[in-house]
C-alpha cells in the first residue's frame, strides 16, 4: 500500500489496498493472475512478446509509460493543476482506446524521489485506456484542481482491448494528434527516454 503522507502531488490512482508490481520482461505463466486488485506496470521496460496487433509493426515493445491497473471505473486523479488539451479515442486495436492530454506547469522532482526543481517547467501527460464517459464532458483549454478526478479506468470492449488500466506517460512536447507512442523500438529507447520522463516523478516511487 502507498501512503500519500508526504507526497509531492496528489496520488494518479489511490491504492488503498496492496498492489503488485508486475515483470513483463518474460511472459506470465498460463492463467496466471495477480494476486492483488491493483498493479502496476514498470516504466523502461523491454516487453517482449505482449505487443501483438498490427500497430506495433512487430517492432516495437519497449514500454515508455507507466501502468497503474485496477478494476473498470477505478478513478484517474490530476496529480497537480492543469489544463486539457486533448480529448480523443485512439481506436486502433491495441492502442490507447480513449484518451486525454494534460499540460502543466509545474515543478518537477529533478529525480524520482527526489527534491523539487526551483523553477517550474512544462510538461504534458497523457492518459490512455480511459471510459469515454468520463471523458467525454471535457474539452481543450478546461481547467482543473490538483486531486480532482479527470477519467475512470475503461473497460477492456473499449480500452484498446487490454485488462483495466491506465497509460500515464509524460512529455516534454506537446503530443500531435491526441497520441505518443507508449511502446517504441529497443534502438530507440535512449531518445524515447529523453522525450518521455519517468512519470514516477509525477506519480511517486511505485516500486
Amino acid at each position: 500500500m502507498v501512503s500519500t503522507e508526504g507526497m509531492q502531488f496528489h496520488p494518479t490512482v489511490v491504492f488503498d489496498e496492496p498492489y503488485w508490481v508486475h515483470d513483463f520482461t518474460r511472459p506470465s505463466p498460463e492463467g496466471w493472475s495477480a494476486p492483488y486488485r491493483y498493479s502496476v506496470g514498470r516504466y523502461d521496460e523491454h516487453r517482449p512478446a505482449m505487443y501483438t496487433t498490427e500497430i506495433f509493426g512487430g517492432e516495437r515493445d519497449h514500454h515508455v509509460g507507466l501502468d497503474l491497473g485496477g478494476p473498470a471505473g477505478t478513478p484517474v486523479h490530476a496529480f497537480d493543476a492543469g489544463t486539457v488539451v486533448a480529448v480523443t479515442i485512439n481506436d486502433e486495436d491495441g492502442s490507447y482506446g480513449p484518451t486525454l492530454i494534460t499540460k502543466h506547469t509545474v515543478r518537477l522532482p529533478t529525480k524520482v524521489g527526489g527534491p523539487l526543481a526551483e523553477e517550474a517547467t512544462e510538461c504534458w501527460v497523457l492518459y490512455g485506456h480511459l471510459g469515454w464517459d468520463s471523458i467525454a464532458h471535457w474539452s481543450p483549454g478546461d481547467t482543473f484542481a490538483r486531486g480532482e478526478v479527470l477519467a475512470v479506468m475503461g473497460e477492456e470492449h473499449e480500452n484498446g482491448g487490454w485488462p483495466p488500466h491506465v497509460h500515464v506517460q509524460m512529455s516534454v512536447y506537446e503530443p500531435v494528434d491526441g497520441d505518443l507512442p507508449g511502446v517504441v523500438k529497443g534502438e530507440d529507447r535512449e531518445q524515447a527516454l529523453a522525450l518521455y520522463p519517468d512519470p514516477r516523478l509525477i506519480c511517486g516511487e511505485l516500486y
